[in-house]
């Protein structure tokens, strides 16, 4: 063992060799009560080989938003998403049932489909550009290959016959499956054989967001940003509140600190909120659509902020929602995609475009101040004199629960945590 084991609190040495990253004692420290606790160790954000083996130990064995419902909302409409290093195809079938596949031709193993691909092609096919091997919706293999709308000389079909081949059938030669599944307006890829269900995974944010309606909220708004940091040091920003008043001074007057809770129960996630939400100031905020009708209680006038594992941002306010798609490319890179999304009363709403352009640029400002952050964050990691540091208690707990999701899945352990006593937990004490 390269790390340092002497006391129960004791920060590894740096580097850490490969092999520790699978050890519980590597870990030790971050395992203790978040009050005692220190950060997850500073390779899991620099090191190739820590990310090596989170890609195919967290990415690739849990269910992990790679898009929006409302993207593969008919036959042959798709989304195309990179999961743990796998280039993955969603659509539905014509019979509108949601399918999921590798994006890999099962004869030379060229990739189908663009990233950038909306529709699987003409006629609800999906066609290797290469040698043509097509196939339908359900994954089956219709012609190894297809020749409608070939040059193949008409009557010479034959010699492009695969039938006679020994020992082939173009039965056994469908897209290999992957599993997928919905919840609230995203589209969710498993690449285990025999992935657990994906309730499981959620715990109980569909009840938290029953009254949302959120299968109906529809992408309206997208940017993409090049994030030089790791996903988790982004992840972890986006869960505490702490830098608000430094890193924020604009958002900090629409969702001020004092005004957070803890809102996170079991599941595979993290939650805070801030209620009530302030209104906007000259520097913009989260007013201007109307709210959803449905909504009474305190869901009328909060803004809920979840981290979904392992690797997804979403923010649900009264008139509208913010995501975060978050895909790690490296150890210190990651692409993010931002959405905005609104709930379906917003369809006819004549001023609507006016209110997103407001929305949009104030989300861009609070993104690329966190962004900015993250990559200081990134920067200062990198640095061998630092170990790691210790927990603050009172704003960080929602990290320490992420940490530790993180470490139980390079552990090869499946352990969904437990939530607070209280649907909320108030951070500052009540006033006098």
């Amino acid at each position: 063992m390269t790390a340092e084991t002497t006391t129960a609190g004791a920060l590894p040495a740096r580097p850490i060799a490969a092999a520790d990253f699978t050890d519980e004692s590597t870990y030790r420290a971050t395992r203790l009560p978040v009050e005692l606790a220190s950060t997850l160790i500073p390779d899991a954000y620099t090191s190739p080989e820590f990310f090596a083996i989170e890609r195919e130990r967290v990415f690739a064995t849990e269910w992990v938003a790679a898009g929006f419902a409302a993207d593969v909302d008919r036959p042959g409409a798709c989304v195309v998403a990179d999961i743990a290093g796998r280039s993955i195809i969603v659509t539905r079938n014509r019979h509108g049932e949601l399918r999921g596949f590798h994006n890999v031709c099962r004869h030379r193993a060229t990739r189908l489909l663009g990233q950038d691909a909306r529709e699987v092609g003409p006629r609800g096919r999906i066609r290797c550009p290469y040698h043509n091997w097509t196939y339908d919706t359900d994954g089956t293999c219709l012609g190894t290959p297809l020749f409608e709308g070939s040059d193949v000389p008409a009557g010479q079909e034959t010699i492009f016959d695969t039938s006679v081949a020994k020992g082939f059938d173009r039965a056994d030669y469908g897209l290999l499956p992957v599993a997928v599944d919905t919840w609230g307006p995203f589209v969710f890829v498993n690449l285990s054989p025999a992935p657990a269900p994906l309730a499981a995974q959620l715990g109980d944010l569909p009840r938290r967001f029953a009254d949302y309606a959120l299968d109906n909220w529809v992408p309206r708004r997208r940017r993409t940003y090049e994030v030089a940091a790791n996903y988790k040091l982004v992840g972890e920003n986006f869960m505490e509140y702490y830098h608000l008043p430094w890193v924020h001074p604009e958002l900090n007057q629409v969702s001020k600190f004092s005004d957070h809770y803890r809102w996170q129960g079991p599941g595979m996630y993290t939650g805070m909120c801030t209620t009530p939400v302030s209104r906007n100031t000259e520097a913009g905020g989260w007013d201007g659509l109307p709210a959803f009708s449905a909504l009474n209680g305190t869901d009328a006038d909060s803004g809920r902020f979840v981290w979904l594992f392992p690797s997804t941002a979403l923010v649900v306010l009264p008139n509208h929602a913010f995501v975060l798609l978050n895909q790690p490319v490296a150890a210190d890179r990651t692409v993010e995609t931002a959405v905005l999304l609104t709930h379906p009363e917003s369809a006819d709403d004549p001023e609507a475009e006016e209110s997103l352009d407001q929305l949009e640029k104030f989300w861009d400002l609070v993104n690329r101040q966190d962004l900015e952050i993250v990559e200081k964050v990134q920067q200062g990691i990198g640095n061998p004199a630092y170990r790691g540091g210790r927990m603050c208690f009172r704003f960080e707990e929602p990290l320490h629960r992420f940490q530790n999701m993180v470490i139980d899945k390079m552990l090869g352990k499946d352990r969904v945590p437990e939530g607070d006593d209280h649907t909320m937990t108030r951070m500052f004490p009540d006033p006098a």
